[in-house]
């Protein structure tokens, strides 16, 4: 239970005596290594990141309800191995591999194994299992970092194999292990983890390590920061992320009240779906509420804000020289001289912005005067008002999650984004 090693991300460390915590004092803190967006650097909108991450986006939730009706006996076992989710008209999925794979997304490494297997991961509150590359049978994995059974004295096999289904032929199946996990330098023992050896259709993940709750796992095994808590390395099981610069990060078992002004805003997080969500939602444009009584489900696996295509539209049509962009991807474009001022606001609460930065997601081309909106129309299965809110939206706030007492909080940032 004690540091393999010692980091300078690392906060102070507090041993103690036998059985007590003996985890860090001030929480586990895992910066973010070269955080990307949908944004080129010349502010133009990278269209086929934008359209990769809308695939897995809208693939991984699809997954999720089936993987929940699984675990809750809504469906029978042989019906949850049968299932196939319906293709859709997404993108074709060759020639559309990324340089980095994981351009579009807020990576951190950890290690797995005795040997130290470093992986560059996606700490995922719109999932909950963690799973990598397999290092042995994989021909999908070539240029990904892979999980190597052989080299880790302390990786043990589990019964089973580990299956993402979705539409339109991507899949990522492999067996499952246990090995040691090293977080910030905490060395989590028994982890429960696919090393996955197909992955058709992920052209940009190098891995993800799933926060949200037990009944999304595929593993059926707790969530990462779980085990956490229980080989007492935090003293609670809560995490907390802070996506804008200077030094992005998440910070495990803490919160760090000097980067926030005022009190937090708690919310109950309604778990009835294994997600991070919260009912009571309104979206505003400017001082006008545009819906109300909305349900919003929480995924810093995206960095994009995902609502149902009629809602979008009608959000779109509020905004002045607004137009259709993609009607596959639910893309719209505004006026780059008109950015929106956009809120989120829960139960007659404050009104969290979306800066107009963070909601301009960059213009379509050079000297267009069109800009992409963060907001996009896809359904994910989920019915009318869900909404799924992405970083676009988290990037301005100082957002904490907590297991222990089913909240969500939200905190006003020292040094918020222009």
């Amino acid at each position: 239970m004690f540091p393999k090693t010692t980091l300078a991300s690392l906060a102070l460390s507090l041993f103690a005596v036998e059985g007590a915590y003996v985890g860090a004092r001030s929480g586990i803190l895992i910066p973010f290594e070269s955080p990307g967006t949908s944004t080129r650097d010349n502010g133009i909108f990278d269209y086929r990141q934008a359209i990769v991450e809308a695939h897995y986006t809208r693939n991984k939730h699809l997954d999720n309800l089936i993987t929940f009706d699984c675990n809750a006996r809504r469906i029978t076992s042989d019906e949850c191995a049968d299932v196939e989710l319906p293709s859709a008209p997404f993108f074709k999925r060759q020639g559309l591999l990324l340089a980095n794979p994981n351009d579009s997304q807020y990576p951190a490494v950890i290690s797995i194994g005795s040997d130290s297997q470093n992986f560059t991961v996606i700490f995922d509150t719109g999932s909950s299992d963690l799973w990598v590359s397999n290092a042995n049978g994989c021909d999908d994995c070539k240029g990904y970092q892979a999980y190597n059974s052989a080299n880790s004295s302390s990786s043990h096999a589990v019964d089973g194999t580990f299956k993402i289904q979705y539409g339109g032929g991507a899949t990522a199946s492999g067996p499952i292990f246990t090995d040691t996990v090293d977080l910030g330098g905490w060395l989590v023992v028994n982890q429960t983890f696919a090393a996955v050896t197909q992955r058709t259709g992920f052209p940009y993940i190098n891995g993800v390590l799933g926060m949200a709750y037990p009944s999304l796992s595929k593993l059926g095994a707790p969530p990462f920061i779980q085990n956490l808590l229980a080989q007492k390395f935090i003293p609670t099981d809560e995490f907390a992320f802070k996506f804008s610069p200077p030094n992005p990060h998440t910070l495990f078992g803490a919160i760090n009240p000097g980067l926030f002004n005022g009190s937090i805003e708690y919310r109950t997080v309604n778990t009835s779906l294994g997600y991070w969500q919260l009912g009571g939602g309104s979206l505003l444009s400017g001082s006008d509420v545009v819906f109300s009584g909305l349900e919003t489900i929480f995924d810093t696996g995206t960095d994009f804000i995902y609502g149902p295509a009629d809602q979008v539209k009608a959000f779109y049509d509020h905004i002045a020289g607004s137009q259709l962009y993609d009607g596959t991807y639910g893309l719209y474009t505004i006026p780059c001289s008109a950015i929106p001022q956009v809120a989120f606001q829960w139960d007659g609460g404050a009104a969290w912005k979306v800066t107009q930065t963070s909601f301009n997601l960059g213009e379509t081309q050079s000297g267009s005067g069109q800009c992409i909106g963060a907001i996009a129309g896809s359904d994910f299965g989920f019915g009318n008002n869900v909404w799924f809110v992405g970083r676009r939206f988290l990037i301005n706030i100082y957002s904490i999650f907590s297991f222990a007492n089913n909240l969500i909080g939200f905190a006003t940032l020292k040094d918020p984004p222009p």
